[in-house]
C-alpha cells in the first residue's frame, strides 16, 4: 500500500472549505492524516464490484421472499407484511448503502464482507472530508472515487420523479444521544434540499404517528406539520424487536400510502448477514464473494458473525480446528450467526488492516477505508484516498 502524507490536516482542511459543524469531537479524531493511493483501474473495480454486487443482492432478496426464508435471516416476523410491500412496489425508495469489502489493492482481489444497507454511516468523511482535504493540499479535487454527494441529491430528485402522489417535504430522525447519526443525516438533509426537498430535524422519540393521516412533527406553539417522507437513521430490526406497536402503525401508513418511510424495510433483507449464504447458493465460488454457511466452515479458517451485529461486534475469528483466534464483544451475543470464510484485509507497513467502504446510491457512488485491526470495529480510523 501507498499513502499520499497530507501537509494540511483534514481538520484545517474542513475549516479552509466552510465546514465547521463537521468538526465535532465524535467526528475528527479517527480521521487520518495521509491518504492511500489508489490507481484509476482499482478505482474502477471497486465502482464495478458494488454495481455488481446490488444486482446479486436483488436476485438473493427476491429467492429470500419467494421461498419465505425470512426466518433464516432473522426478519422480525412483525415486519414481514411490509418486507414484501416495500419490495413489491419500491419506486426509488432505497437512497444508499455501504458495501464493505476486502483488498481491492496491491493485486488482491476485492471479496464482499457485508452490505450496510439500511443504516449506514461515513457519509461525511466519504463525500465532504476526503474532498476537502484534497482542495486544501492543492491536490487534483476529481482526483477521488467519490461522487456520493451528486449521487444522493440525484436519487432524491428520482424519488420525487418517481412518487408524485406525495409532497417533498421530508423529515430525517435519528436516536437522541448520538452526534455521529445527526452529522451523518445533515449532509443528507442538503443533499435532499438541494433536489428540491422542504427538509426538518427531530429525533424519532418526538415525532409523531398516526394511522389515519400519517408522520408529524409537533411545533413549538403545539400545531403539527405533517410530512410525507421520512428517513429514520434507526435500524428497522430495533423498531422491529422493541417497538412492535410501532411497526403495526409504520405498515398501516406505509401501505395506505399516507407517507413513504426511507431506508426501505426490505433492506433488512440486505441488512442480515444470513443473506451471505444466499448469495453464495445462488453464485457458488464467484469471485467476488467468499464462502458461507450456517455451521463452521470445515478446514477453513472462518469468521463467525451474528445476523444483525453492528460496527465489528460479537465477531470471532476462528482457526481451521474452531480455535478462537481473535473476538470483540457486544449485545448482540444472542442471535443466530453465519460462518463467512476469513480473509486478510490490507495491511500497511506499521501492521494496520484496511477495509475498503463502497457506497451505493443508484450506482457506486463513492470510496473510503477504515483502519483498524483484524477485526474492524467502532474504534477504526476514516483514511480518505488519491486516485492518479
Amino acid at each position: 500500500m501507498n499513502f499520499k502524507k497530507l501537509n494540511i490536516s483534514p481538520t484545517q482542511s474542513l475549516q479552509n472549505a466552510g465546514y465547521d459543524w463537521l468538526l465535532g469531537e465524535n467526528t475528527l479524531p479517527y480521521i487520518t492524516d495521509s491518504m492511500i493511493e489508489v490507481s484509476e483501474k482499482e478505482a474502477e473495480n471497486y465502482y464495478e464490484a458494488a454495481n455488481q454486487l446490488y444486482e446479486m443482492f436483488i436476485e438473493a432478496a427476491q429467492y429470500v421472499i419467494d421461498n419465505e426464508q425470512f426466518t433464516n435471516l432473522g426478519i422480525p416476523v412483525n415486519l414481514i407484511e411490509l418486507v414484501k410491500y416495500s419490495w413489491e412496489n419500491d419506486k426509488n425508495w432505497h437512497l444508499y448503502g455501504r458495501f464493505d469489502l476486502s483488498g481491492g489493492l496491491d493485486g488482491k482481489p476485492i471479496k464482499l464482507i457485508e452490505f450496510n444497507a439500511d443504516t449506514a454511516t461515513c457519509i461525511p468523511e466519504t463525500a465532504t472530508v476526503q474532498w476537502a482535504s484534497l482542495k486544501a493540499n492543492g491536490l487534483d479535487e476529481s482526483s477521488q472515487f467519490n461522487t456520493l454527494f451528486e449521487s444522493l441529491v440525484n436519487q432524491f430528485q428520482e424519488l420525487k420523479k418517481q412518487n408524485p402522489e406525495f409532497v417533498p417535504t421530508l423529515l430525517i430522525s435519528t436516536m437522541e444521544g448520538y452526534p455521529e447519526d445527526d452529522t451523518n443525516m445533515q449532509l443528507l438533509g442538503e443533499a435532499a434540499e438541494e433536489a428540491g426537498f422542504e427538509v426538518t430535524f427531530e429525533h424519532i422519540e418526538n415525532v409523531e404517528f398516526s394511522v389515519e393521516q400519517g408522520i408529524f412533527q409537533q411545533n413549538e406553539d403545539g400545531s403539527f406539520t405533517k410530512y410525507d417522507y421520512w428517513f429514520k437513521l434507526v435500524p428497522w430490526e430495533y423498531i422491529g424487536w422493541d417497538e412492535p406497536e410501532l411497526s403495526k402503525i409504520l405498515t398501516d401508513i406505509v401501505t395506505s400510502k399516507k407517507a413513504l418511510v426511507m431506508n426501505p424495510v426490505y433492506t433488512l433483507l440486505f441488512q442480515s448477514k444470513g443473506i451471505l449464504k444466499i448469495l453464495w447458493d445462488l453464485f457458488p465460488n464467484h469471485p467476488l464473494l467468499l464462502e458461507t454457511d450456517n455451521q463452521q466452515l470445515v478446514n477453513k479458517s472462518c469468521v463467525e458473525k451474528v445476523l444483525f451485529g453492528r460496527e465489528g461486534a460479537n465477531v470471532k475469528i476462528l482457526s481451521p480446528v474452531g480455535v478462537t483466534l481473535e473476538k470483540t464483544g457486544g449485545d448482540y451475543f444472542e442471535q443466530k450467526a453465519i460462518y463467512q470464510e476469513y480473509t486478510e484485509f490490507l495491511q500497511d507497513n506499521s501492521g494496520n488492516y484496511y477495509q475498503a467502504g463502497v457506497f451505493f446510491a443508484g450506482e457506486g457512488a463513492g470510496l473510503g477505508f477504515r483502519c483498524g485491526g483484524k477485526i474492524i470495529d467502532n474504534k477504526a480510523q476514516f483514511c480518505g484516498h488519491l486516485v492518479g
